[in-house]
């Protein structure tokens, strides 16, 4: 029989003391805080109101909740568009960008990440004094050259545009800087070799880049998508979930229910609802990435 050897001490407890630190704050801010959501969840709750065990009153509540099935849907609409228009935008960056060949390429790059650096109450307060109806810098522009102004942040439709688009010039920095490490990482062997086979860029870009690029777009992906649905201070700040509820998402309803209307059982419910929300779409990411490569 062979003997398995159980490690020395730093092969084996050294690990999980570096790790203790970082286990300590995830349980602490994390786990306990989410068991704790989830029994609230289970009861009738205000600051000023005593605890109440109510079973699934809560969820069966939530189902038949316009309001929360509103905003469920201005979350989807404003998730899908920006993160597929974060991946497509960020990795057009990182592709201008990744060589080192441009003439002032790192500063470009500070340029775009930058943004990403700031606050989203900062981000929403700029760019609010740049797409406000009356005192904004652009309507301003276009009134003094005789055209009228545009309502960027009160119209139903152009007001989910606006903070997109916001969104998109927020967080893309970021998200380049990831896919230039992963451009960074293919081989230059790959590209030589197809450059001498004769294969033209987009069959490089399609057959060698995109392949080897797979994993850090799923990164990309995931990262944006559950960025998108716990969005908050962006939109608070803009538009405040307005105008009526076109670009109030599911965070910014959790926390009226919170907060104004002191039920906190109810919002715990919500909350609970979108943390399954984000874990369905991350596992259906990761699910459907998995069957790309096993067709591969």
């Amino acid at each position: 029989m062979k003997s398995h050897s159980k490690g020395n001490f730093h092969q084996t407890a050294a690990p999980l003391l570096f790790l203790l630190p970082n286990i300590l704050i995830f349980g602490t801010f994390i786990i306990i805080p989410a068991i704790q959501g989830l029994r609230m969840s289970f009861t009738e709750w205000g600051v000023f109101t005593p605890v109440r065990f109510i079973g699934l009153d809560n969820f069966k509540e939530l189902i038949a909740d316009e309001v929360f099935w509103k905003t469920f849907s201005n979350t989807l609409v404003y998730s899908f568009f920006t993160v597929s228009l974060i991946m497509v935008y960020s990795l057009a960056l990182a592709l201008l960008l990744y060589r080192n060949t441009l003439k002032g390429e790192k500063l470009f790059r500070s340029l775009f990440y930058i943004p990403s650096l700031l606050s989203m109450i900062t981000v929403g307060i700029a760019w609010r004094f740049i797409l406000g109806d009356e005192m904004g810098i652009i309507n301003y522009l276009l009134r003094q050259s005789g055209g009228e102004g545009v309502r960027w942040l009160t119209d139903t439709t152009l007001s989910m545009v606006s903070i997109i688009g916001v969104s998109i010039w927020a967080q893309a920095g970021y998200y380049m800087v990831v896919l230039i490490a992963g451009l960074q990482a293919i081989p230059t062997e790959l590209y030589e070799a197809s450059r001498i086979d004769g294969a033209s860029p987009p069959k490089t870009f399609f057959f060698i880049t995109m392949p080897l690029l797979k994993s850090t777009l799923l990164v990309v992906m995931v990262l944006a998508t559950i960025a998108s649905f716990k969005a908050y201070e962006l939109i608070s700040v803009m538009t405040k979930g307005g105008p009526g509820y076109a670009t109030k998402l599911i965070v910014q309803q959790v926390y009226q229910v919170a907060f104004l209307e002191d039920r906190m059982g109810y919002a715990s419910a919500m909350s609970i609802a979108l943390m399954l929300i984000i874990a369905l779409f991350t596992l259906l990411q990761f699910k459907l990435n998995g069957k790309e490569q096993d067709h591969e």
